[in-house]
């Protein structure tokens, strides 16, 4: 049984770091015929971002592994296959069910992570990526990939999802994990500028949260942000126009001025 449980949790290490590279890269590949002076000089900004995201593949697909494992032999999860199982609403709503609570999850943790304490153990590592690219996406101290690779193996526990269900879950948490992070704004302005970005996050939204820290703490929505004041809107990708407010750190250091930061974010 151990035997079964760490191949399963290497096959599933081997494919979250598959689906970082190639989602990653896709992006980084769109970004340079895009924007292609954009991640000019990053180079070894970009070598970090890939390295501490190859160390969090490993966080998150061993969990990832003993579900697939717990799943498939013992029954132990709520994922089914029958698509009759549930009724067929239930597929589009598991789908905003999973994203609305790994949101939850997500922006409360995100605070916590800007603890000081934390922050300096843990976050500030995600935050040097100044201005971050589409390769920082998993790109977290171990402390910080903990948490967010517990939250969907815990949720396909307690609420029934189609496996179907469940790959649109997490392509959605890695398109927009990658995207949001990638310094340019994919989506048409119509929709980031419209009523549903007035909900919806995109890189637009998270990228002030890189600029400014102490603001934009949410994943996918801005229900959160919105509800405990921490939403600051869009942000710039104008370098000029991208410097922190009063009492924040400057663009260059990763060490002591982000620190700084951490007080005054959480």
């Amino acid at each position: 049984m151990a035997t079964a449980i760490l191949l399963s949790a290497l096959a599933m290490t081997a494919i979250v770091a598959f689906r970082y590279l190639a989602f990653s890269g896709l992006f980084a590949w769109l970004t340079s015929r895009v924007r292609p002076a954009l991640y000019s000089g990053l180079e070894p900004q970009i070598r970090r971002e890939i390295l501490w995201s190859l160390t969090s593949a490993f966080i998150y697909g061993a969990p990832a592994g003993l579900v697939a494992w717990g799943w498939q032999e013992k029954g132990w999860t709520r994922i089914y296959s029958d698509v009759g199982e549930q009724p067929l609403w239930w597929l589009p709503v598991s789908v905003l069910v999973y994203l609305l609570l790994h949101d939850t999850w997500f922006y409360w943790t995100h605070r916590w992570m800007h603890w000081p304490r934390l922050f300096r153990a843990a976050h500030a590592v995600h935050h040097a990526s100044r201005p971050p690219t589409a390769w920082a996406a998993m790109s977290f101290h171990p402390i910080e990939a903990v948490t967010g690779a517990v939250v969907i193996p815990l949720l396909v526990f307690l609420i029934p999802i189609h496996y179907g269900a469940l790959l649109v879950v997490l392509t959605v948490m890695t398109v927009m994990g990658v995207t949001n992070h990638m310094g340019w704004e994919l989506f048409p302005r119509f929709l980031v500028d419209g009523r549903a970005g007035a909900w919806l996050i995109t890189a637009s939204h998270h990228h002030r949260h890189h600029q400014q820290y102490g603001c934009n703490y949410g994943l996918y929505f801005r229900f959160w942000d919105r509800l405990c004041g921490t939403d600051q809107g869009l942000g710039s990708f104008d370098p000029s126009r991208a410097r922190p407010r009063r009492g924040e750190p400057s663009l260059g250091s990763a060490g002591g001025g982000i620190e700084r930061d951490a007080a005054g974010a959480a």
